[in-house]
Parts: C-alpha cells; structure tokens; sequence
C-alpha cells in the first residue's frame, strides 16, 4: 500500500529516481496510517527522526510540470492541526492576485478544511517553487517545484537536455517549526542549522570522523557524455548556500523566468528563495562518483564547517564512490566575490520566450521612473517590549481580514496607503501601512541592508529588473552605475550586509502583491509590505473574487459552510482555449516520533 496519491498525466513529475529516492524513506508505519491519508516519514539525519510536513506523502513535494499558458488547478486539504496556505514563488497570476496565497491577499485554510487555487501560467517560463506562507511551515518543507516549459513554438535557446533534474538545496533545524518560530518571537538567534539538506535528504557521507552510518542521502543517476539541465532551488530558511558539482562546469542557461547570456561558472552562490537552471555536461571519465555539494557563505563561526550538505552524481558506469576532498567553495568572508558574480549573470535579450513586463519592450532603462522607494531594513529590535524587524521603520502588522478582501469589500480602517518612500524620523513601529503603486508605472526600489547577514528580498507578481549593486550607501549617483541594457530580470535578488541592491518594476499586474525578506525569521519578524497596483478604470480583464473565496475577519460571517467547499469548485475559470493541469494536493503532516 502506498500514502502517493497520483495526479493526473499533465502533472506527473518526470523524476523517477529522485522520486523513488523518496519512496525509499518514505514509509507506512502502521499499515494502517495510509488510509488515514497519515505517513510516519523516517528522515534519517544525523540519526535523529524529525517532523516534516509532506505533500501527497512526498518530501519535498511533487513538481508541478506544465506548459506555459496552461492553466492549473490545485486543491489543498489540509491535514496539519493549524491554519495553512501555499504561495507560488515567481508565479505572477496575471491581474488574479487572489490565487496568491499569502496572508494580504488570502484567508487561510483551516485546519481539516480544503480549498482550490486556479490560476493561468500566464507568458511565463522557467523554474519556480511552491511553499507554505504562514506560521514559519516553510522551516518543516511543504515545498515543491513548479517547471513551466516553453510552447513548441518558441524553441529554447540551447539544444534540448537528456533529462530535467529538481534540486532543492537548505538548511534544516531538527526543531519544529513551531519551536523555531518561538524562538524567533522572543529574540533567539536561528544559531547554526544541523544541517544542510539536499532534496531533504544527507548528507553523504563523506567524511567518516563527522557523520555516522544509516544517513539516507541523494543519488543522481546520469548516463555519459549526456547534458542534463539542472533546476536548483534554495528553499531554506536563513541560509545562503555555495551549489557546486566536483568536476563539472554549470553553464548557466535561466533563472526565475528569465533566459540568461550563457556563463560557465564552478560554482553559484544560491541566496535564500531563489532558482536557477543550469546545463551540466557528463564528461568526466566516471573512474568513481562526484560529490553534489550544497555548503553555507558567509559565516563566522567554526560549528559551521561541519554544515555541508553533500549528494552524490553517480555515472552509469562509475568504477567506484565518490572520493577526495569536496571541491572547493569560495572563501568564506569574500562578499566581493559573491557581488561581481551576481553582477555576471545577464539577460539573454535575443532569446525567444515568455518575456517580462513592459511586455514587448526591451530597453528598460530608457523608461520614465515614477515611483522611486529606498527601503531600508534593520536587525531585529524590541517595539513596544515584543520583537520586530522593520523595513522604513515599519513592521507590518497582518489584519485579521486580508488586504484584498477589505479592498473588495471597501473595509475602512484596515489598512493605510502611507508606507513611506524612505525612512522617516520616528521610531520604529508596528502598523498595516503598504504602498500605493501607481497603475502602469514604472517604479525603483532600493534595498538598502543595515543587517549583518545577507538578505534576500521578493515581490509577488512580477518579475523585476535587477539594475545595480554595490557596498555602502545608496546615493542618486549610484544611478550612474546601473545596467541599462540586459539586467537579468527575477522575482528574487539578494542584499548584501552594508550594500544596496537596485531594481526597476513596470505595475502593470493590477493587485495586491506582497514585496517580502524571504529570509524567514525576517519575515516572520514583520518585513514585508504589500503594493497596492488599481487599474482606475473599469478592467475587465482583472479577475473577479473567486465563488469559493474564504471569508474571515470582519467578514467572517460571510463564510458558507465547508461542506459546500469540499469538492472542487469555485475559482472563477479562465480561457477554455488554453489547456488546464488539475492536479490533487493532500497536505498532511507526517508526525514523528518513535521515542
């Protein structure tokens, strides 16, 4: 008997090694669990047994695998004993904010309760993730790709990989996430993870003196002189990671959406929330394996050299196991090093594909600005004896009905359209105060980073351009250094400690969208806006509220009973002409113990 619940053919991920790789570990225990729709998972990590929370009893979660302009229908129950939402990093919902899952735009999904996103991959392309949104889940997985592929069409730049390969590389904290997120909330350092995990699983064991026997850890089976196209995402909580492959080049080929000027590299700084493609011939002699390696940057304290997470690449015709020293990383502190290598990483321009807002426009840096925001974030600190962390002075504060719904229902008082364009002379405080971006605009921000540790931020329903970064402090002149031609654009760029990192937007996607630190304890912590995008005219185009839309707050008395919720429905349908991918997602958590 098996706790895998299948989905339909438009959605079934590829992978059948790293699946069954899952299905190794995964185990029914009792037989009867499985007809609960209940696993107990045993992770084998530095012999420790941990809680997880598994999609459709997998972890990481099932890719979802389709085809741009498609559209994808997902129901999520869920079975954990607390609220839950799952978000789509990098997935823009073209004017349909309300599939977005994030707190501002979405009730949460009750504990038992289900619910059905339905959503376009409306002109996109490339490699994103999905995660839960709320209650730092994210620390206990819940994760799974998103792979939208080109129409044939539109050829891909580079000549058609042998196979597609999903890595999700992070760090991993035996504790629960529930335990972590108090931690967080009474002003406990995350300290140093216990590990580094690869596809949830290892590390390998490479060094006998650290890691003892029973680690499952991640195999990659490939063939010979064959090119494979690698997807790695950095789903971790706090931790940027060095992704590198002993022997082999990564010729970097996409990320986050965008096809990029074609650059070998030997190894990719991977920051917190974000995915890159890169292709990786098999032309190594396959006289033994080849270590995977996943290892943390920018760290100052010895307990960290023991946190590596290690896989391993097996050859169908390797003579023996991976052996020698792991390749090696950069050095530890050279931040420089990691800033010109994210200044290398260029936009292809001439590429074909789904392209990023202003649609059809390519010289981005000759468009009018009209909107500029420099915003600045701060270590955590005590705001009215609770810790907060801000961005301009301000920790947002969730309300209890979602930015969107207030919005359609013209709530007041929910929410104030005053988030300042710079940091103003106060004290910090916390408060629900977002921006007011202007309908087609074209809008800069700064990120400005007074933290210690590298921050990683995201925005919700666009993809950006990211123009200029650099150490110190962000000046008007510091326009005089941006890339004008072919910044790569993403949903995700890093901000260095003491740095600035600059990005140009077109509002063109009419909305609520969340602008966040994908660094969870930040987040969590309240640093995030959202960008209020209103269309002043009539848009018929925009999405209505969805018939299935759940109702809390102010309006929880609009809420129907869930049994009328049960079983797909609702979500308002999109064009009939395009294909649908409908796939079932069971949320469960897959408890621990054996102790």
């Amino acid at each position: 008997m098996s706790c895998l619940f299948h989905s339909s053919h438009h959605a079934m991920s590829y992978d059948l090694l790293i699946r069954s790789m899952t299905q190794n570990y995964l185990t029914c225990w009792p037989l009867e669990g499985c007809l609960h729709r209940t696993c107990w998972l045993l992770t084998f990590f530095l012999n420790t047994i941990f809680q997880v929370i598994g999609i459709n009893g997998q972890f990481p979660g099932p890719i979802l695998n389709v085809t741009t302009n498609w559209n994808v229908v997902v129901n999520v129950k869920n079975d954990l004993d607390e609220p839950f939402l799952l978000t789509w990093n990098g997935i823009q919902h073209r004017k349909n904010s309300w599939q977005d899952g994030v707190s501002g735009t979405n009730c949460p999904i009750p504990a038992g309760w289900n619910w059905t996103y339905e959503f376009q991959v409306k002109d996109q392309i490339g490699s994103f993730f999905y995660f839960p949104s709320l209650n730092f889940q994210r620390a206990a997985g819940g994760y799974g790709g998103i792979i939208i592929n080109n129409r044939d069409v539109i050829p891909l730049p580079f000549g058609m990989p042998e196979g597609d390969i999903t890595v999700f590389i992070s760090d991993w904290y035996t504790k629960s996430h529930k335990r972590l997120r108090k931690d967080v909330e009474n002003g406990v350092n995350l300290g140093v993870p216990d590990g580094i995990v690869i596809n949830g699983l290892g590390p390998y064991r490479y060094d006998q003196t650290l890691f003892k026997d029973g680690i499952v850890y991640l195999i990659i089976n490939v063939e010979p002189g064959k090119t494979y196209r690698f997807r790695v995402h950095n789903v971790g909580i706090s931790t940027s990671l060095n992704f590198r492959i002993q022997n082999h080049n990564l010729l970097l080929v996409e990320t986050e959406g965008s096809y990029t000027v074609q650059q070998n590299y030997s190894n990719m700084d991977i920051h917190v929330g974000q995915s890159y493609s890169f292709l990786v011939t098999m032309d190594q002699n396959a006289s033994n394996d080849y270590y995977i390696v996943a290892s943390p940057r920018f760290v100052n304290s010895s307990d960290w050299a023991k946190v590596t997470g290690v896989a391993i690449l097996h050859y169908s015709n390797s003579q023996g196991p991976a052996s020698g020293p792991l390749p090696d990383p950069p050095n530890d502190y050279d931040t420089y090093f990691s800033m010109n290598q994210a200044r290398s990483i260029r936009w292809n321009v001439s590429a074909g594909a789904a392209r990023p807002n202003p649609q059809g426009s390519f010289k981005y840096g000759q468009i009018t600005v009209t909107d500029v925001y420099v915003i600045l974030n701060r270590p955590a600190e005590l705001i009215d004896g609770k810790w907060h962390t801000t961005l301009n002075g301000i920790s947002y504060l969730p309300p209890s009905t979602p930015l969107k719904l207030a919005q359609q229902f013209n709530i007041p008082g929910v929410y104030k359209l005053d988030f300042p364009n710079r940091l103003m002379s106060r004290p910090p405080k916390v408060d629900t105060s977002i921006i007011n971006g202007t309908f087609k605009g074209f809008m800069e921000i700064i990120f400005q980073n007074n933290d210690t540790t590298v921050q990683s931020y995201h925005l919700d329903g666009y993809a950006f351009f990211v123009v200029g970064m650099d150490f110190g402090v962000w000046t008007e002149n510091s326009r005089g250094t941006y890339n004008k031609w072919d910044g790569v654009a993403r949903s995700t760029t890093q901000v260095f400690p003491g740095a600035w990192t600059a990005i140009l937007v077109s509002l063109d996607n009419a909305g609520i969208w969340n602008l966040r630190a994908q660094n969870l304890d930040s987040w969590y912590l309240g640093q995030e806006a959202y960008v209020s995008v209103v269309n002043p005219e009539v848009d018929q185009s925009e999405v209505p509220l969805p018939e299935n839309a759940i109702y809390c707050g102010i309006l929880s008395s609009l809420q129907k009973d869930q049994a009328q919720r049960v079983n797909f429905s609702g979500a308002t349908s999109i064009s009939d002409s395009s294909k649908t991918v409908f796939i079932l997602v069971i949320i469960s958590l897959i408890v621990h113990s054996f102790r």
